[in-house]
């Protein structure tokens, strides 16, 4: 008689109870989906196109023409972080347009391409770095020796 050891049976019980819950929060999110109250929803949709002091609240960009096509088209692949931390010319941004469409998978952005190389040059111009700016409104203090 061959009998199979009991790691075997246990490893099948642990399979089976993770199906069951992963069932199980299948089902109660969808049931939660299902009977979202559109209220909930249109507050959630309104607060995430909140603009505050000129900023959209989700993402942190600036205020502007070309914004909606800026949040539709690049912030469904990256953060809005890495838009704000680049600042790069018209042929710069084109090139990098282009390098993702070639190596990232971005798709076509046809008429909104230019919209959203306007919004960014607009708003996030390129600027000679330097050095950092001079501190200000410091309190120095002098270290004691030992």
């Amino acid at each position: 008689m061959n009998r199979k050891p009991i790691h075997t049976y246990l490893a099948i019980a642990a399979l089976i109870l993770i199906s069951m819950g992963v069932i199980f929060l299948f089902i109660r999110d969808s049931e939660v989906v299902t009977n979202a109250n559109p209220e909930l929803i249109d507050n959630e949709v309104e607060s995430q196109n909140t603009i505050v002091d000129g900023i959209h609240v989700s993402t942190g960009l600036i205020e502007g023409e070309g914004l909606e096509e800026v949040v539709t088209n690049c912030t469904t692949c990256h953060s809005s972080k890495l838009i704000i931390q680049n600042r790069m010319t018209k042929e710069q941004w084109n090139a990098t347009i282009r390098w993702m469409q070639e190596t990232q998978g971005l798709w076509d952005l046809g008429d909104n391409q230019k919209i959203i190389v306007d919004y960014l040059t607009t708003n996030y111009p390129v600027f000679k770095k330097g050095r950092r700016a001079v501190l200000e409104d410091i309190e120095w203090y002098t270290l004691e020796g030992k």
